[in-house]
């Protein structure tokens, strides 16, 4: 995922802003990491470079 992306994300829930924890880089790409959502305190899990944004209740 490219940070720069953080500017158009939102939370698919509540339609909040997200903060990005990144735990792994790879150049300018986040590989592995969290998107966190302040309002609903909802995280939102990166992995391979790819978020996942669907609402907890409809993750596996």
């Amino acid at each position: 995922m490219r940070p720069d992306l953080m500017e158009i994300l939102r939370c698919p829930v509540c339609r909040g802003e997200l903060t990005l924890t990144a735990t792994r880089t790879e150049e300018e790409e986040v590989v592995q990491g969290t998107l966190r959502c302040a309002a609903c305190r909802v995280d939102y899990p990166i992995a391979d470079g790819i978020p996942d944004l669907l609402p907890p209740d409809e993750r596996d």
